[in-house]
């Protein structure tokens, strides 16, 4: 029989959305943070501590190496404080804890001025804290309601929908002394993408950044996201070049030769090799380096080993042109409500079938493959739209009696799509439908996720369903251009290249095709003789018309390192 408490504790996580750090990887960051430390006599904060496994682990820490400390824990959730208290009483530092049931983003005082140890009150906080160690909550600020929302909103100047743990940072920093310690595990997210560029503008302009460990998908805990630990010094105005980084990943390819046989992550972590890593039964792959900041704050970081800093720099000291001097890319559509408009089964509907003029064919990312396309899964969707004059125009819905009793019947659903009608558009549209006049030009197609890059080329009119991103040729002479970026984009090389230079990896080795990272890939001069040589592969390869695949891939490969002027890619790997 479980124990009681053990229940009434997962209960609460459920209910909640709670992913308390487990004790291993609050040991782990624990000792990072001592490690950095250098004075005797210090207040621990944490400002989010739920069941107090990051508190316990630091001041076991402090303990063993014989320094003053005190503890301060805050969490808005009463029993997650209880376990905290239950936890933390067990150890002879008791009398060293202080935990307030209070929401820290409401009582952190955000105005600028030192705040001694002894003048801070429960009401208002400001830079007393000598440590911070934390793994704030992972929400979105939507969630949290409207009134809650657009108070953290005002008060901590937030834009736009952001992650719980950004106004997290804010107060934290806030809260912390110059020269103070901060620790923090957080989404791995703000380390690569668009969204994440004012954290990491932010953490930049405040911080001495000491060290970024990347988690990646190593499942150390039941989050949703993929995590990372952020070590730093508050440093008003430092001006980063560098700092030390680590990343580890699960690695699908067994192929590979072993490092070693470990027997955790954190032993991973912890050995100065890098490398292919054995812990049970699966791989893990570990490198280290340095992250270089460039001159703007908000551009991406890049994490790089030496090798993989040369090879990089390799590449870009190479680079003619990017997709986005020649071509924007596109999401495709985006329904919002797919059960209505998208299917495989509109003949299962009989009499009660739309009208086939606005069933158009789709394309989506379970069809796509590298060189060509699998008829698994037909799909059409529902398209209310046609093209006049280069336009997109709207049909007359009334005008197709069987498209508007289907829709009809589905208009209390369609209807809940509160922001399509604030935006001034009709109950039955589709939320974002593209330009009906560049479907029927060719197009590279790629799906926004794959563990593999999978661009194809798709000259037959197919609309682009909103798991996957476009590239249109307007224009005759475009066509070659989307065949060499097709090329290059299905390359090895270049697959190797958005690893390195984009970071952004998910669970089990598959890959994110943002727009933003697409748009930044390097394509060589489209006239020299090995982007004609790539597009004339390419061209063998759409067709299915060859004898060896192998050899016109590895033949691919080479002419895309050669127009970069490096070393292929062995595509044996």
């Amino acid at each position: 029989m479980l124990n009681q408490k053990m229940i009434i504790h997962s209960q609460t996580i459920k209910e909640t959305g709670a992913t308390f750090t487990p004790p291993d990887l609050s040991n782990f960051l624990a000792k990072k943070l001592f490690l950095y430390s250098n004075k005797h006599d210090q207040l621990i904060l944490d400002p989010a501590c739920g069941d107090g496994a990051l508190l316990l682990a630091i001041g076991q820490v402090f303990k063993e190496n014989f320094r003053n400390f005190e503890l301060i824990g805050y969490d808005s959730n009463n029993e997650y404080l209880k376990f905290a208290k239950e936890k933390l009483a067990k150890n002879s530092f008791t009398k060293n804890v202080n935990l307030f049931q209070k929401n820290f983003l409401e009582t952190v005082n955000i105005v600028p001025g030192q705040r001694s140890l002894f003048e801070r009150d429960e009401n208002a906080i400001n830079e007393y804290s000598d440590i911070i160690i934390a793994n704030p909550p992972y929400v979105r600020t939507q969630i949290l309601g409207a009134e809650q929302s657009q108070k953290f909103a005002k008060k901590y100047n937030l834009k736009g929908r952001v992650d719980l743990y950004y106004p997290f940072l804010i107060a934290m920093t806030h809260a912390l002394k110059e020269n103070g310690l901060i620790g923090v595990i957080t989404s791995n997210r703000y380390l690569s993408t668009r969204s994440g560029s004012c954290i990491r503008k932010f953490l930049n302009a405040n911080y001495e950044i000491l060290e970024i460990i990347d988690l990646g998908d190593t499942k150390l805990f039941n989050a949703a996201v993929l995590p990372a630990i952020f070590i730093g010094k508050k440093k008003c105005n430092y001006k980063n070049t560098s700092a030390k980084f680590f990343k580890i990943y699960e690695n699908l390819d067994y192929s590979q030769k072993i490092t070693d046989k470990l027997n955790s992550i954190y032993d991973v972590l912890d050995t100065n090799l890098d490398g292919n890593f054995g812990v049970g039964n699966k791989h893990y792959i570990k490198s280290s380096g340095i992250t270089i900041f460039k001159s703007k704050n908000s551009d991406l970081w890049t994490m790089l080993s030496k090798n993989e800093a040369r090879f990089v720099t390799e590449i870009q000291n190479n680079i003619e042109y990017k997709i986005s001097d020649y071509f924007k890319v596109k999401v495709g559509v985006k329904t919002t409500a797919d059960k209505v408009f998208i299917r495989d089964n509109w003949d299962s509907l009989g009499d009660e079938k739309p009208e086939d003029i606005l069933l158009k064919d789709l394309i989506s990312q379970e069809n796509i493959e590298e060189w060509g396309i699998n008829n698994n899964k037909k799909l059409k969707i529902l398209y209310p739209y046609f093209a006049n004059n280069n336009k997109k125009e709207l049909v007359n819905i009334s005008n197709y009696p069987k498209a508007f009793r289907y829709l009809k019947s589905h208009e209390e659903l369609l209807k809940r799509r509160e922001y399509l009608i604030k935006a001034g558009r009709k109950w039955y549209e589709i939320w974002v439908p593209q330009n009906p006049v560049l479907w029927s030009l060719p197009k590279v197609i790629f799906p926004d996720i794959s563990p593999t890059p999978r661009f194809y080329y798709d000259n037959s009119g197919r609309i682009v369903n909103g798991n996957c991103y476009w590239i249109v040729a307007q224009k005759n002479t475009d066509v070659d251009l989307l065949l060499l970026i097709q090329g290059i984009g299905n390359s090895k090389l270049i697959t190797k290249y958005h690893d390195l230079v984009f970071n952004n990896k998910l669970y089990s080795g598959r890959r994110r095709y943002f727009s933003q990272y697409v748009e930044n890939y390097p394509v060589p001069n489209v006239n020299s003789k090995y982007s004609q040589k790539i597009i004339e592969i390419v061209k063998v390869l759409n067709s299915g018309s060859y004898n060896s695949k192998f050899s016109l891939l590895r033949e691919l490969e080479g002419n895309v390192a050669k127009s970069f002027n490096v070393n292929p890619v062995n595509i044996l790997d």
